[in-house]
């Protein structure tokens, strides 16, 4: 993609996010597009965001399940940036048209009180984070799954130059010490309207959610970023995505890690 391109494309999220409507695949306007192409459209529409008054509060891990992987025909996650108007409150409503096609994961969120950049080590990680708590994220999509006209479906660079299809982050209120808990272990139980959905352990982010972390720190590193004492960092979803059609419910039990709710009105 050349540089008029990818803000092009980028200009083209920022719209479709306002107007609540999707663009076509970009994988499809730009054949052969690549993963460094589709973090350089993500780049563009953050800074956007940011010119229009936004502040960035953390950021996202995603597709760290070894089978959403695979689906995707990659071996990495990817990443994407939060922003100051994606925070809701556990027990609060999502209005009635902010999201397109929303859905909701159940996650780990590390929140952090010293720096991280480039090759860190699992203990750095767990140093330079304050607490851990339960987390939903909120996902929504700018550019359609599938095209209607060939039905092929969105790919990874799609979905990362969507800044990885984030949308919205609820945290939840119950602070937990990492040196003290084992993550992998952490699990959940996401009911929409009272019925189970699905149900998750930590270990299916990379076999522990801190090396959600750590692979962020030295890809951010890659592009001269780092995370920053007082953000939040979502280290990646050990559910599947439940959608959350208008009138949802959604309610996660993370046990001792309490519960955190969303509603969509």
């Amino acid at each position: 993609m050349t540089e008029d391109e990818v803000h092009a494309a980028a200009r083209a999220l920022v719209r479709a996010e306002a107007a609540a409507e999707q663009i076509g695949l970009l994988s499809l306007a730009h054949p052969g597009m690549t993963m460094a192409e589709a973090y350089a459209v993500q780049a563009a529409y953050v800074t956007a965001r940011l010119a229009a008054g936004r502040r960035q509060v953390g950021w996202k891990i995603g597709l760290t399940s070894r089978a959403m992987q695979d689906a995707l025909g990659i071996d990495t996650p990817d990443s994407g940036v939060l922003l100051d108007d994606m925070v809701f409150e556990s027990g609060g409503v999502v209005p009635k048209g902010r999201f397109i096609q929303p859905r909701v994961e159940a996650e780990i969120a590390f929140v952090m009180k010293g720096p991280l950049e480039g090759a860190v080590t699992r203990e750095e990680v767990v140093a330079a984070t304050d607490h851990v708590c339960a987390a939903l994220e909120i996902l929504d999509t700018r550019i359609v799954r599938k095209d209607p006209a060939t039905g092929t479906a969105r790919n990874v660079c799609d979905t990362i130059a969507d800044n990885a299809a984030n949308a919205g982050i609820v945290l939840g209120t119950r602070h937990m010490n990492p040196r003290l808990v084992d993550l992998r272990w952490v699990g959940a139980i996401v009911a929409r309207d009272g019925e189970v959905e699905e149900t998750g352990l930590g270990a299916g982010v990379l076999n522990d959610p801190v090396m959600g972390i750590v692979w962020l720190a030295e890809r951010l590193a890659r592009y001269g970023q780092k995370i920053e004492a007082g953000q939040v960092v979502l280290s990646g979803s050990f559910i599947r995505p439940v959608e959350c059609p208008a009138g949802s419910m959604i309610e996660a039990d993370f046990g001792d890690f309490g519960s955190v709710s969303i509603a969509f009105e």
